[in-house]
């Protein structure tokens, strides 16, 4: 590394470095808690407010999202446990309640997709995505209280997907279902997505999900099935020629998008990792740790841009240059674990460099949070969420905890 700290002054040893980083992650970590506490907590129809916009202006009858609740959920039980925080606990036990009280489908089992303000169901449709979130929170909400009930409901939601999305006969996931479970024309997570029976996407958040689950509740079968993810990412997802993640697949396996997730790419190295590393099989996680370390190079080598920052996609020789909050706070884990695993100051130099952007980019120092992207002119992006059924303290937060805890 070169001798000079992420904020262009002097360094004089790593460990002073360390600590200053940690410090600043620390203080950062807190502030995103406290800003979600104080302003997305709906004390009038309970639950959290579904948005406030980019201009800082709340919209209290805004819907809600299941994604934007499971990952309240999951954020504020971590940082709960990590912190010993009796509000953030408070938090915690009132995310849990409300998905289990309303996003819940008491009938048909799953978690609807979309709420109106005051909680009654809108857009009932069944995403796998979400499946997997509300797997990921419960099994964080279990971790810190053991409460049976949350494990059971995120070991149901695991069976159901089982169920119902599991390709019996081409390995991976489908994307979405109806209500009842049955097809649906419109799989996409967004207006922005393909219309693909399978996604990287989507894979990445179960197997995110099933890692969680597996390390509060290690079953031989949310084993094999862990197992099976991890092993369908190195044969279908990773590019070899490139070591870029592949996006959207029609049913049989054909790639149906050239773009490159830059984001995506090192959200999966680290998220690989975990998973093999939890699974505890120890000739899978070599393969594994030759996989990510080649993507997390790539994402280094190509992703960042020249004015600072992780650029979002690339799709032929046309570079979009947007830089978006989870995207920086995916990179800084991605690039730590890798400079974890080798010790190669490029990794570490690529996370401070990215801390740097962040500090000075996108972390809205008057009003709080981050915004949700800094465009390619340099202005922040107004237009998307500061919070919304997208945007939670999720991808920050997590950032923070998982710097925290590895830096000792």
């Amino acid at each position: 590394m070169k001798n000079q700290s992420y904020d262009g002054k002097p360094r004089h040893d790593i460990g002073h470095l360390s600590a200053l980083f940690k410090n600043e992650i620390l203080e950062e970590h807190k502030a995103i808690l406290n800003w979600w506490m104080v302003k997305m907590t709906d004390w009038v129809n309970g639950g959290f407010f579904g948005k406030i916009d980019g201009l800082h202006q709340l919209h209290p009858i805004a819907d809600k999202s299941v994604i934007l609740n499971t990952r309240i959920l999951w954020s504020f039980s971590a940082a709960a446990n990590s912190y010993k925080n009796e509000a953030y606990q408070q938090i915690a036990d009132r995310a849990f309640h409300y998905i289990k009280e309303k996003f819940y489908d008491q009938k048909n089992g799953g978690l609807f997709w979309m709420l109106d303000f005051q909680g009654q169901p809108k857009q009932t449709k069944k995403q796998i995505y979400a499946q997997a979130f509300g797997i990921y929170g419960l099994a964080e909400y279990y971790n810190l209280t053991k409460q049976k009930a949350a494990v059971q409901l995120a070991v149901e939601l695991f069976e159901q997907i089982e169920k119902f999305s599991l390709d019996q006969f081409g390995d991976g996931y489908f994307e979405a279902f109806t209500e009842t479970w049955g097809s649906i024309s419109d799989l996409r997570l967004s207006e922005k997505d393909a219309n693909a029976a399978k996604t990287m996407n989507t894979h990445l958040h179960i197997l995110e999900a099933y890692t969680n689950l597996y390390r509060v509740f290690p079953s031989e079968k949310i084993g094999y099935s862990l197992k099976k993810l991890i092993e369908c990412f190195l044969e279908k997802f990773i590019n070899p020629a490139t070591q870029h993640l592949y996006l959207f697949f029609d049913e049989k396996w054909v790639s149906k998008s050239e773009a490159i997730s830059f984001g995506h790419d090192i959200e999966a190295s680290w998220l690989l990792y975990e998973a093999a590393e939890t699974l505890g099989d120890k000739l899978l996680l070599q393969t594994v740790k030759k996989q990510i370390l080649a993507t997390a190079d790539v994402t280094l080598n190509e992703g960042f841009d020249h004015s600072g920052g992780i650029m979002y996609e690339q799709l032929g020789n046309h570079f979009d240059k947007e830089k978006h909050w989870w995207v920086q706070a995916e990179a800084i884990i991605g690039f730590f674990n890798a400079y974890q695993i080798t010790g190669d100051p490029k990794f570490l130099q690529g996370t401070l460099d990215t801390w740097r952007f962040i500090k000075h980019h996108l972390i809205d120092q008057k009003n709080g949070e981050w915004y949700w992207s800094i465009l390619e002119n340099g202005k922040v992006n107004t237009r998307e969420d500061k919070a919304g059924p997208w945007k939670a303290p999720y991808h920050n937060g997590r950032m923070c905890m998982e710097i925290i805890r590895r830096i000792t």
